[in-house]
């Protein structure tokens, strides 16, 4: 018999945990919940202070008979769910479900699942926090009285399978708000002025800044004719030139919203595969000899503090490695975002910065080694020191018409030596230099180019920018941002195009009438001020009945209306202009999860569907009949094929474009690249300007 019992959520955690703690302890797993409220009714006593009816999860009988068994054989039970709200709330139902006392030091918690950490925390038991467990419990009532209210009008007035929630509907909000802006908006006219200037036999580019020592805005094709018209000749004077030293402190260590944004630019993960390769990288990897262990610190966290162990750690592997002027030599800023975060426990840090990714190769998978690697060099990079750039600024006058040159040189590189912070448009910063300029220099001028342009619209929400801005905007907490963004994907409100989110017709409708009927659902302040309030739970300050008390009186009053005012909405099939191939009866749109597509009107007697066929007003390159259409493929990735096929096999995965190469006359196509697209030809190198 064992001594002791320990209960945590996984089975992947219990095996790494238990050997570490040794024969007196057995360690078992619950599998996330073992209560919860129930699926089939609300189970929230509105007229008893929305006490919660909370039963023994579907499937989850057995396990608790186990855990049951084993907490009577043991001296001593301890539960060591995840260190945050919801593993406090499922350490409080386990101990209601094994009539263990709240009140004693049976809760254990850690933040890494390595043999010190593990240890250590055992040493350190306590109480269940109540403060934690509230604040969880007012999340979930909350949400649960949201979702089966709305949800169920939905069902009624649009269509089955419907939801409505409080991150989710902002989350769709966001969306749909872009979606407007880029229709109404009006793109403006702008040029700028390019020139290439020579000193000596060094080259250097500078652009038009502007007139009289002012900087000048250029909207039209005359302001340019009147800039170019008062150049005389093509010799400039320097009349100026400012240099100086500039520093660039690192990023600080991911936190979860963090991690998901970067593992989005540089990985292409989207969020919810780096939660569940994160989780992973917690719980524990087989190491071989080493045997199992946790690589990575808690992966749900809003936190960029490092704990003094681990910067040691890392001050030690930098200076061996690259030399002591690479150790971090002062505390940097804290992140303004981060001045309101929990700090409930550490960043996101690999457990050991000893342990280099390439140490590990024969024992991850590749997408494993990939975000490790990821997280293993942002947490060295936050520890190093800030990189020193030489920047030189350079005024070009001719008469009264100014052009700047700006350069820079990497000085010392710092953590740049080991990683850089990705960007939402892929462009980093790159080295620009000049020559050696002192003011007074002649310099000469050739190759003016001015260029018209305009401005574009906002961009669409890739994953990576919405979990930014619902971040920015106090949205949602970290375990609820990959979540949202699946939910809202699965009912069919949104969908991904070239990795953007575009609105579905049904997301636009599910939207207007929660606009219509519960403005506070889909409001930006109310939700983040819920949010507030609902953290004022976890510290304790606010009792979260009253938060409740407070949402539900007002919340009711919308809920009466609406179920009274709210009309039927019917989502008609539009005739698709063909009849069925099968059995003669006309085609219709249909709206499906992944947005419309072909059924057959008889249904369910016929049950004929075809996808949509968008053709781009390309000629087949290949056998000249057909046309190249639009096609997605198993994992929804978009490619273009020709519409004979099987009889034409011709693919691609660029966009093929009506114009030929004026080199070659073969085939052009839309290149995407991390910053714009790029018209190339498939047969010659032949290339056009980016275009963001």
């Amino acid at each position: 018999m064992s001594d002791y019992l320990v209960i945590v959520e996984s089975p992947a955690k219990a095996k790494t945990i238990e050997r570490y703690l040794g024969k007196k302890y057995k360690v078992k797993a619950s599998m996330g919940h073992v209560r919860d409220l129930p699926k089939s009714q609300m189970g929230v006593d509105i007229e008893n202070k929305y006490e919660p009816k909370y039963i023994t999860i579907r499937g989850k009988g057995p396990v608790l008979k186990e855990l049951k068994t084993a907490a009577k054989k043991a001296k001593r039970v301890y539960l060591a769910a995840d260190p945050d709200r919801e593993g406090e709330a499922i350490a409080w139902h386990l101990a209601h479900s094994l009539d263990l006392d709240t009140a004693s030091d049976c809760r254990v918690v850690f933040n890494e699942i390595t043999k010190d950490a593990i240890k250590e925390s055992f040493k350190h038991p306590r109480p269940i926090n109540m403060d934690l467990v509230d604040a969880q419990q007012a999340r979930r009532i909350l949400d649960r009285l949201v979702g089966y209210n709305i949800s169920p009008l939905l069902w009624k007035k649009v269509k089955k399978g419907l939801s409505a929630g409080r991150v989710q509907s902002v989350a769709l909000r966001l969306i749909i708000d872009r979606e407007k802006e880029i229709q109404n908006f009006k793109p403006e006219e702008y040029w700028t002025i390019d020139a290439q200037f020579l000193k000596g036999k060094h080259q250097f580019q500078a652009s038009f800044y502007g007139k009289n020592g002012k900087k000048v805005s250029l909207k039209s094709e005359q302001e340019v004719k009147e800039i170019l018209s008062a150049i005389q000749g093509n010799e400039f004077e320097l009349a100026s030139v400012t240099k100086r030293e500039r520093r660039r402190n690192p990023a600080p260590p991911f936190t979860t919203s963090s991690l998901q944004q970067e593992a989005a630019r540089k990985l292409n993960f989207r969020a919810k595969k780096t939660m569940m390769l994160a989780q992973q990288l917690y719980e524990g990897i087989d190491l071989g000899k080493e045997g199992t262990v946790g690589l990575i610190t808690y992966m749900r966290t809003d936190s960029t503090r490092i704990s003094d162990i681990a910067q040691k750690e890392a001050y030690e592997y930098v200076s061996s490695i690259h030399g002591k002027e690479y150790t971090k030599t002062s505390e940097t800023k804290k992140d303004k975002k981060q001045a309101k975060a929990q700090d409930a426990h550490e960043a996101i840090r690999p457990t050991s910065v000893m342990r280099e990714p390439s140490s590990l190769k024969e024992f991850l998978s590749r997408d494993q080694l990939r975000l490790y690697k990821l997280i293993w060099e942002r947490f060295l990079a936050s520890q190093m020191a800030a990189a020193i750039m030489d920047t030189v600024s350079a005024d070009i006058v001719n008469g009264d018409i100014t052009f700047r040159a700006t350069g820079s040189k990497l000085k010392f590189p710092g953590f740049m030596k080991v990683y850089v912070e990705g960007t939402d448009d892929g462009q980093e910063e790159k080295d620009r230099q000049l020559p050696h300029l002192e003011k007074g220099d002649k310099v000469q001028s050739s190759d003016v180019d001015p260029k018209q342009h305009f401005t574009q619209p906002p961009p669409r929400y890739t994953e990576a920018r919405l979990v930014k801005t619902l971040e920015e905007l106090g949205i949602g907490r970290p375990s609820t941002f990959a979540p949202t963004l699946d939910t809202i994907q699965k009912r069919g409100y949104v969908a991904l195009d070239n990795k953007r989110f575009i609105p579905t017709e049904l997301g636009e409708i599910v939207y207007d009438l929660l606009a219509e009927f519960f403005a506070d659902i889909i409001d930006v302040e109310f939700t983040a001020k819920m949010e507030k309030d609902l953290d004022g739970v976890e510290e304790g300050r606010v009792e979260w009945i009253q938060i409740i008390d407070e949402f539900y009186k007002g919340f009711e009053k919308h809920l009466t209306k609406a179920e009274e005012e709210m009309e039927q909405v019917e989502i008609k099939d539009e005739p698709a202009g063909e009849d069925c191939e099968k059995c003669g009866s006309p085609m219709v749109f249909k709206m499906g999860r992944y947005g419309k597509f072909m059924a057959c009107s008889n249904f369910p007697d016929c049950r004929n569907t075809k996808a949509i066929v968008k053709e781009i007003g390309v000629k087949c390159p290949k056998c000249k009949d057909g046309n190249i259409i639009e096609r997605k493929s198993k994992k929804r990735r978009i490619f273009y094929g020709c519409d004979q096929f099987p009889e034409c096999e011709f693919l691609s995965w660029d966009k093929p474009i009506e114009r030929k190469c004026p080199k070659c006359e073969q085939m052009l196509v839309e290149k995407r690249l991390k910053k714009g697209v790029q018209i190339q030809c498939t047969n010659c190198d032949y290339k056009e300007e980016t275009q963001a």
